[in-house]
C-alpha cells in the first residue's frame, strides 16, 4: 500500500551527498528522541531514505541542523506530526498493481471458499484504498459477508482519513482502469457515489473493516489471520527490522495462511523462507506451511 516518493529521488543540497559522523550522530539522536518521547521507532529504517526525509522537514521548518529539528519536535507536537507524516509514505490507489489483485482472485480466493470465516490484515494500509479494493474483490467473489478486514497504519491521522472512504474525482479514470485490469466483474462506478468534489465508496464496503493504529517496528501480534497483505512497506526497513516484521507476520498467520508482499519484496533470503510455499513468484504471494 506504500511506495517511494519525491524525497527518495533527490537530495535538495549537494553538500548532503555524503554523510559525516556528526550528521549520523544527530540522526541517531533524533530517532532515539522520537522513540523515547513519542513511541515511534524509525531506528531500523534504511538510513539513506530516512535521512532524505529529515532534511526535507529541516528545510520546511527553516532549520540549519538536525539537532535543531530534534529540539523542535521534542517541544512542539505539531512539528513531530509533520515529521511523522514525512516518514509515512502514503502513495496508494485503488487496485494498485492490478496484476496482484488478479493473482489473488485467481490463485488464493478458490482456497478461501470453504472457510467459515476469513480474517485479512492489511498492514501499512495508508489511506485505505488497498483494503477497500480487497473488500470489493471479496464481495464479487461471494466472500465479503464472512470476511473481517483489519487495516492498520502507524499514523493515526492517516487512519482517520481512510475511514472517510473518499477520494478526488480526477483519480477515477486510473482507478477504473486498475479495477478492470484486476479482473473486476462489474463497473467500478457501482461502488461509489459522487458527493461534491469527491467520490465516496459505499458504506457497506467499510462495515467489516476495523481500522487501528499499529506500528510494525514496536507493536505485537493482535489476532490470528488467514491472509496478511503488506506491500511496499519493508523496502524502507533494514534487515533487522525486516526479520522482526517477518517474525510478527509468521506468528500472526494461521497454518496454511497467505502472505502478500510488494513486487520489490521477497521472503527469499530471510530466516523465514523455509516456512512458506511460493504461490505466485511474480506477485509475491506465499502460503505458510509450518
Amino acid at each position: 500500500m506504500m511506495s517511494p516518493n519525491l524525497y527518495d529521488d533527490k537530495i535538495t543540497s549537494s553538500h548532503r551527498e555524503k554523510i559525516d559522523p556528526l550528521e549520523q550522530l544527530e540522526i541517531e539522536l533524533l530517532l532515539e528522541a522520537l522513540y523515547r518521547h513519542y513511541g515511534f521507532d524509525f531506528r531500523d529504517y534504511v538510513l539513506a531514505s530516512i535521512r532524505r526525509r529529515i532534511w526535507h522537514r529541516n528545510d520546511a521548518e527553516k532549520l540549519l541542523t538536525i539537532s535543531g529539528l530534534q529540539e523542535k519536535i521534542l517541544h512542539d507536537r505539531s512539528t513531530m506530526k509533520r515529521l511523522i507524516a514525512d516518514f509515512s509514505i502514503n502513495v496508494t490507489e485503488m487496485f494498485r498493481d492490478p496484476s496482484f489483485f488478479l493473482a489473488f482472485r485467481t490463485n488464493i480466493v478458490p482456497l478461501l471458499q470453504d472457510y467459515a470465516c476469513i480474517r485479512i490484515w492489511h498492514a501499512g494500509c495508508s489511506t485505505g484504498e488497498e483494503v477497500y479494493s480487497m473488500a470489493i474483490l471479496m464481495y464479487e467473489e461471494g466472500l465479503h459477508h464472512k470476511t473481517r478486514y483489519y487495516a492498520t497504519d502507524m499514523d493515526a491521522d492517516i487512519i482517520e482519513e481512510a475511514k472517510r472512504r473518499a477520494f478526488l474525482l480526477d483519480k477515477l479514470p486510473a482507478y477504473s482502469h486498475n479495477y478492470a485490469q484486476s479482473g473486476g466483474r462489474r463497473s467500478f462506478s457501482d461502488y461509489y457515489s459522487i458527493e461534491n468534489d469527491r467520490a465516496v465508496l459505499h458504506p457497506f464496503l467499510a462495515d467489516s473493516i476495523v481500522f487501528a493504529q499499529h506500528n510494525l517496528a514496536v507493536d505485537q501480534s493482535f489476532n490470528e489471520f488467514h491472509v496478511i497483505i503488506c506491500r511496499n512497506v519493508m523496502i524502507y526497513f533494514n534487515k533487522a527490522l525486516q526479520n522482526r516484521v517477518h517474525t510478527l507476520f509468521h506468528e500472526s498467520l494461521c497454518l496454511s495462511g497467505f502472505l502478500g508482499l510488494g513486487h520489490k519484496e521477497s521472503i527469499a533470503y530471510t530466516s523465514h523462507s523455509a516456512l512458506y510455499k511460493e504461490m505466485d513468484a511474480n506477485e509475491k504471494l506465499y502460503r505458510k506451511i509450518k
